[in-house]
């Protein structure tokens, strides 16, 4: 049996605790973080602050059993020769791992603020790519400078690289810096309503993500366009300046008929429908207005108003049916379109 000196064995058992310990501290440390969200949710009720706070402890644990192990083994002598490179090893590993705890610390606070934005439901996967993307390329520029890199040559280097790679991705770059310009500009949100008149597509705004935009139909069916074409494209979007717009119903009625009466008829009818049917606006009056001597009939739109796009359909359907009843009993007459041949006698 070899002979192990004491003052060697006292190391490894100094290593042993200090290693034991961190991890102890570690558990410590996610137990009463867990605690700590879990009072913070009872306490607010609200889950996105509950999860911010469990983001921002979470990583505790991971640096408190990082350092430990740094230390303990900088505490055995027998690792002395291989000091250095057990530094620059640590050294990465931390930088490394600390750019990932940054990353996801930074999209949980971007989550949580796209989610208490109005115009926002869900944070856009594109806003969490490109920072994550920012703070790697950071670390990436601390780990050269520790080792001394020029980072100059290896700046040119990547542009001629670079260059060559854009050429083969132009497409796939126009999707990427097309969809930024969406999420900057804003011209659409998550969550939004709008309709392509050149795609004759309409829909939910679902997802921004880096190369397309995913539009969720109204029967249930997922339309993913690039993001290039998206902003080429005109967009009409039901949901700016606000969701609040105009349901407009197209009528018409018998010449011959007493258009005061009409127009008193449809607005009672209009106004109840304005009170009485889900996803009407209940303070707006609604109101006609004649537009046209049509074939048959003396043509006027009826001004409705809805909280959201999608309401007019309910609205509108309502509407039709109350005043079809309302004219049939006021003796308001909606004429069949009439034509009136006549015959000249030949010579």
């Amino acid at each position: 049996m070899v002979a192990v000196p004491f003052n060697l064995s006292g190391e490894y058992i100094r290593f042993l605790i200090i290693v034991a310990g961190t991890i102890v501290v570690g558990r410590l440390l996610r137990f009463f973080s867990r605690a700590y969200a879990k009072r913070k949710t009872e306490e607010t009720r609200k889950i996105a602050d509950t999860q911010l706070i469990y983001e921002l402890l979470k990583p505790l644990e991971i640096i408190v059993i990082f350092a430990g192990v740094y230390f303990a083994l900088s505490s055995l002598s027998v690792l002395e020769p291989y000091r250095t490179w057990i530094n620059r090893v640590f050294f990465v590993t931390g930088i490394i791992a600390g750019a990932i705890l940054a990353s996801r610390i930074a999209a949980s606070f971007v989550s949580r603020w796209l989610r208490f934005q109005k115009r926002y439901e869900k944070a856009p996967r594109l806003i969490n790519k490109i920072i994550s993307i920012a703070i790697f390329i950071i670390a990436l520029v601390i780990i050269m400078g520790h080792f001394n890199v020029e980072i100059a040559p290896l700046v040119a280097t990547l542009g001629l690289g670079g260059l060559a790679i854009g050429l083969a991705l132009q497409r796939t770059l126009s999707d990427f810096f097309a969809g930024i310009n969406i999420i900057s500009d804003k011209p659409i949100s998550v969550g939004d309503f709008i309709e392509l008149p050149d795609s004759n597509v309409s829909g939910y705004v679902e997802d921004i993500r880096w190369r397309a935009t995913r539009i969720r139909t109204l029967p249930n069916t997922m339309v993913v366009i690039p993001n290039s074409k998206l902003a080429e494209s005109i967009i009409i979007n039901s949901y700016l300046p606000e969701k609040e717009m105009a349901a407009l119903v197209q009528c018409g009625v018998a010449y011959g008929s007493d258009l005061k009466k009409v127009e008193r008829v449809t607005a009672e009818v209009g106004k109840n429908i304005q009170k009485t049917v889900q996803g009407a606006v209940k303070d707006f009056t609604p109101f006609i207005r004649y537009h046209t001597f049509g074939d048959s009939n003396i043509n006027f739109t009826v001004i409705l108003r809805v909280e959201k796009f999608v309401d007019k359909y309910l609205v509108t359907h309502e509407f039709i049916k109350a005043l079809n009843e309302r004219y049939a009993k006021e003796g308001i007459e909606i004429s069949w379109p009439v034509r009136k041949v006549y015959y000249g006698k030949g010579k």
